[in-house]
C-alpha cells in the first residue's frame, strides 16, 4: 500500500473487467466500481456524457483526477471522433507517480497508447499541456469548492468519492458554482443517484434526469442545463 498526501494509503485492486482501482481502507472506499473499473467511467462519462454532445470542440471539467482514467478514456475516444477536447481536472491529492506506474489501464485499452497515459500524469500541474494534437489537458491542484473554475464548460465529470465519504464535495454551492460556468446545453454526469444530490442538482437549476447505472449499479444521474 502506498499512501499520498493526505496521509491515506491506496492498495491496488483488481476488477470484475480486468482493470485496476484503488482501495483505501482508512475510508473504506475505492476510486471505481469493483465491478469494473473501465466499464464504470465507459458507461457513466464517455457514453451518457461525451457521447451525447454532437460538438467537434469539447471542454470537459473533471472533478476529481484520481487516477487519470477518465481523462485517458476521453483522450483515446477523441482520436477516435477526430475531435478536439480542453481538458480541465481539479484534483486535491494527487497520486505518487510510483503508484500511477502500476495501474493497468494502457495495457488493458490501448497498449500502443500506454505512453499517453503516463505522459497525463507527467503533465505539470496549474498549466496547459498538449498531449496530442486533439487533446489539451490542465490539471489543477486544488479544492474546487475554494479554487476558481474555468468558464464555458460543456461537460463535466463528477467523479468525487461518494456523498457519505465525502460530504463536503456534495455541497449547493458547488453545483451552483459548476452551473453557472456551463454553457447552455452542458452535461453533467455522475454514478451517484441519491436523491439528496438529485435535490441539490434542481436547486442549481439544473434539469436532471435518472438513467441506468454501469453494471452492478441501478441508477446514475445526468443533468443538464437549458
Amino acid at each position: 500500500m502506498e499512501p499520498v498526501s493526505d496521509g491515506l494509503k491506496r492498495e491496488l485492486q483488481v476488477t470484475s473487467d480486468g482493470s485496476h482501482t484503488l482501495y483505501m481502507p482508512d475510508m473504506d472506499e475505492h476510486y471505481h466500481s469493483v465491478n469494473g473499473a473501465i466499464q464504470e467511467s465507459e458507461h457513466v462519462f464517455i457514453e451518457a456524457g461525451l457521447h451525447r454532445l454532437p460538438k467537434k470542440e469539447i471542454r470537459v471539467l473533471e472533478i476529481g483526477f484520481g487516477t487519470g482514467l477518465n481523462a485517458f478514456l476521453t483522450l483515446l475516444d477523441s482520436m477516435q471522433a477526430d475531435r478536439h477536447i480542453t481538458y480541465y481536472s481539479m484534483e486535491l491529492y494527487p497520486l505518487d507517480i510510483a503508484l500511477v506506474q502500476n495501474l493497468n489501464y494502457g495495457k488493458v485499452l490501448c497498449a500502443r497508447e500506454e505512453d499517453l497515459f503516463m505522459a497525463l500524469h507527467e503533465a505539470p500541474w496549474n498549466q496547459s499541456a498538449s498531449i496530442t494534437p486533439n487533446f489539451t489537458l490542465h490539471k489543477m491542484k486544488g479544492d474546487c469548492n475554494q479554487e476558481e473554475l474555468p468558464n464555458e464548460i460543456d461537460l463535466v465529470y463528477f467523479d468525487a468519492f461518494a456523498p457519505d465519504k465525502q460530504p463536503e464535495m456534495w455541497n449547493q454551492e458547488l453545483f451552483n458554482k459548476l452551473y453557472f460556468r456551463m454553457n447552455e446545453g452542458g452535461i453533467l454526469t455522475t454514478y451517484c443517484a441519491k436523491g439528496a444530490v438529485r435535490r441539490t442538482m434542481k436547486e442549481s437549476g439544473f434539469s436532471v434526469e435518472r438513467i441506468p447505472g454501469p453494471p452492478g449499479k441501478r441508477e446514475m444521474l445526468r443533468a443538464t442545463k437549458l
